[in-house]
């Protein structure tokens, strides 16, 4: 899975095949017709309202896949920013960044396993730190084979 570019009508069109779902049925859920459907099945985005639909339709938390887009490519927190962040109270929830999931575990020790990055490469370019890593690597090594 390339969480980097995410093409969600794809993604959508692929579990609703692999899930044999019959059209008639998600357009009496989603309330909207075949020509809506197939529109969403070649739309790159979607509404939340749309795609929190769609993941109670398939029982498959679409979001995650941005989540986990989040955990892999969005920047470092500027300690500077950050800490001015904390002294103003939010009342939306925070949440951590760096809760790494089975599937961000096994992509990124599929790309050391490959030959595709090296574990200095893996730390730089996502920010893992190298305790976190190893531990990785000698917990999952026989998984990942």
């Amino acid at each position: 899975m390339n969480y980097k570019e995410i093409h969600i009508g794809t993604l959508i069109k692929q579990l609703v095949a692999e899930n044999g779902i019959e059209l008639f049925r998600i357009c009496n859920f989603m309330k909207c017709t075949l020509e809506e459907v197939e529109e969403m099945y070649n739309m790159k985005s979607t509404d939340t309202e749309v795609l929190l639909k769609w993941s109670k339709l398939l029982e498959y938390d679409f979001f995650r896949l941005y989540s986990q887009h989040l955990i892999l490519y969005a920047p470092v927190a500027n300690s500077n920013y950050t800490d001015r962040d904390r002294d103003n109270s939010s009342s939306l929830p925070r949440f951590r960044k760096n809760i790494y999931t089975k599937e961000v575990i096994d992509y990124i020790l599929n790309k050391i396993e490959t030959g595709e990055m090296k574990t200095t490469e893996v730390i730089e370019r996502y920010h893992i730190p190298k305790t976190t890593l190893y531990k990785w690597i000698s917990k999952y090594r026989n998984s990942i084979k």
